[in-house]
């Protein structure tokens, strides 16, 4: 109930309040976004795109609520590396590749980094979790690598 308020709350004249009467209401992401949980993450689009069904990155109320309970802390460890693989996957080809990693660790570190320094990580990272060699890291290298580097999951927490 307190989710749909929040949801209606955006945008009022779009989310009646009997949401029965209308489920196929959706937000566009540039509202999510916005929202204070979100406004500070520097994954926000993605994350907002991750969780939309129709990949425009607008949420049903389904989505919505799909968003909050990842992103909660109660949600349980594994549901957020499915998650965060998930975002950080910008090229969506279920790999984690070199470029991936590149921009979430732009991301993360708030391009505090230079070019260098992004780049010698990302190859730390791959040579130490890439467990197969090909490269970049599939879905159980990600899960090694947040084992060893739970700072990776720091950004998937929000207070509701």
């Amino acid at each position: 109930v307190m989710l749909h308020g929040r949801y209606h709350e955006m945008a009022p004249n779009v989310v009646p309040m009997d949401y029965t009467k209308d489920p196929d209401v959706k937000l566009p992401m540039q509202l999510i976004i916005n929202m204070p949980e979100l406004k500070e993450n520097p994954f926000k689009e993605r994350i907002v795109e991750s969780f939309s069904e129709d990949g425009e990155g607008s949420l049903s109320f389904n989505d919505f609520v799909d968003m909050f309970s990842v992103l909660s802390e109660m949600a349980p460890r594994e549901l957020k590396a499915i998650y965060a693989f998930k975002i950080y996957d910008f090229n969506t080809d279920n790999f984690i590749c070199k470029a991936d990693l590149e921009k979430t660790l732009n991301k993360l570190t708030r391009e505090e980094l230079t070019a260098e320094e992004i780049t010698l990580v990302c190859e730390k990272v791959i040579e130490e979790a890439d467990m197969d060699g090909d490269g970049k890291l599939g879905f159980a290298d990600f899960e090694n690598m947040i084992s060893k580097a739970p700072d990776f999951l720091s950004t998937f927490h929000i207070r509701i």
